[in-house]
């Protein structure tokens, strides 16, 4: 019998949204020392036989798009039959001196250009050329490696990188190989038609009982925004300089902090999170990049923060998407860095006991059952800059990683990064990506709505450093947002 594997709603709303200077793949930066491999030297063809070696490991690297006229419904994947492993990987090098500034430039050119849709929707750049990078070792290579967001996500992604590498330098696979996945192979016309057909139809029951389900939550949520005053006290959320349609061009920066430091600062304040720590050194550095640009909002800026919503097994992380989100106060109206983690704490305490984690499943549960016509139509208007700016300002995702070293061809891997899609009113991406004691804040822009990502950079390098000297909060102190200051003041204020 055939397998038919079609996306889901949600795997399908990255392609719909995607159009003109909107691109929504991701990409990984990893970078390897070959001193570790067998004579010291990893060759390009090396690596090319490497990753076909690896590619039977996850459906999302031999598989592509078959997509219906109109978007009439979701698309389908299928297997491809002229795949072609060297057509997916390709040799760069950096023009000497080959320094961090070029590097950054030439990765975020790459993640700028559109992907093939007629292939399986993920590429490797091999980039060499690397020794005018400071901390990194002589004879550095790095893998960008893209993957279209139709087909992983951060924990499905995360799954893919590391089934390419192994556990040490004798080449042993860092993750078994599950059981084989079929590719999916194309429906008969009749097939497609019918279940179209159905998945409309049925579209409205679904609508109906997702609603139905959550009611009661629904009502309690309701209740409660009743009686109770919003979070933070927070109304609209306010233009940034980066809420803007977005151009062509991207730019890329990133940072490196110890996972142990972070670990330090979240006592700081009782009942803090790793995640709530990222989100504080965020809102400190966003702070100080506004009022340098004298551009500081009054009201906090907001950030949308995905969430994995796979069960905690991650049995199901091989591809695809299983995400939920919530919008995060990020306490850019709070000068003080304690204050701002106490507000930051506090915020993502109640938001993911109620009505933010609630918003986020009847949305995710919603979307399952929209029709795909219906569904591209929605998502494109959502992405509209004045709809899109309304909602949050930036992203901000933070990706757990593994805290041990990975290995390919023998080669060390010594640093993880990575990019995320940017969309129109939403030019600024922030990821934290932790991997082997390091958590590493990438970030992906607009290049004209963020000019100066060096200078952003820096923020939080000093918002971090802030952060350290700062002294534990009272353990019985509660979180009070500062009256607000007037925009005059705010331009005033340092940093």
């Amino acid at each position: 019998m055939t397998m038919i594997s079609q996306l889901s709603a949600q795997d399908s709303q990255f392609l719909y949204v995607q159009g003109g200077d909107v691109l929504t793949h991701v990409m990984s930066i990893t970078l390897y020392d070959p001193s570790t491999a067998p004579g010291g030297k990893v060759r390009f063809k090396d690596i090319v036989r490497h990753v076909s070696s690896r590619c039977h490991t996850s459906p999302v690297f031999m598989r592509k798009l078959h997509r219906l006229p109109l978007d009439l419904d979701h698309p389908y994947w299928v297997e491809d039959p002229n795949f072609d492993v060297e057509a997916h990987v390709t040799h760069v090098r950096l023009p000497k001196p080959g320094d961090w500034r070029q590097f950054c430039i030439l990765a975020a050119r790459h993640f700028a250009r559109p992907m093939d849709m007629g292939r399986p929707l993920w590429d490797i750049y091999v980039v060499e050329g690397l020794d005018g990078v400071s901390g990194v070792a002589p004879g550095s290579y790095a893998l960008l490696q893209r993957f279209h967001h139709s087909a992983i996500d951060g924990a499905s992604g995360s799954y893919a990188l590391i089934a390419l590498c192994d556990s040490d330098a004798l080449g042993t696979p860092a993750v078994r190989a599950g059981p084989s996945v079929g590719l999916g192979a194309v429906p008969a016309p009749v097939t497609m038609v019918t279940r179209a057909l159905a998945s409309n139809f049925a579209s409205p029951v679904r609508m109906v009982n997702a609603v139905m389900r959550l009611s009661p939550a629904l009502v309690a949520a309701a209740k409660r925004r009743l009686t109770a005053p919003p979070v933070g006290g927070r109304g609209k959320v306010p233009v940034a300089r980066f809420n803007h349609r977005v151009s062509p061009h991207r730019v890329f920066g990133a940072v490196e902090f110890p996972l142990v430091e972070l670990g330090r600062l979240r006592q700081r304040v009782d009942g803090a999170t790793i995640n709530d720590v990222i989100l504080a050194i965020c809102g400190g550095a966003l702070r100080r990049y506004l009022l340098q640009h004298r551009d500081l909002p009054r009201d906090t800026l907001v950030a949308v923060s995905p969430i994995n919503a796979r069960p905690r097994d991650g049995q199901d992380a091989v591809s695809g998407n299983e995400l939920s989100a919530m919008t995060v106060e990020l306490g850019t109206d709070v000068a003080d860095p304690v204050a701002r983690l106490q507000a930051i704490r506090n915020f993502t305490r109640e938001a993911k006991e109620a009505k933010a984690g609630l918003g986020a499943r009847l949305l995710t549960d919603l979307t399952r059952h929209i029709p795909g016509a219906t569904l591209a139509g929605v998502a494109r208007l959502v992405t509209n800059e004045r709809i899109a700016r309304n909602q949050a300002n930036l992203v901000i995702t933070n990706v757990p990683g593994p805290q041990f070293p990975l290995y390919m061809n023998g080669a060390r891997l010594t640093h993880q990064f990575g990019m995320g899609p940017v969309t129109h009113g939403l030019g600024l991406f922030i990821a934290a990506h932790s991997y082997n004691g390091v958590v590493s804040f990438c970030i992906t822009a607009d290049r004209q709505l963020v000019p100066d990502v060096d200078v952003l950079v820096r923020c939080l390098q000093q918002a971090f450093a802030e952060l350290r000297r700062s002294r534990r909060a009272p353990a019985k102190a509660v979180a009070r947002r500062k009256p607000r200051r007037t925009a005059r003041t705010a331009h005033k204020a340092r940093p």
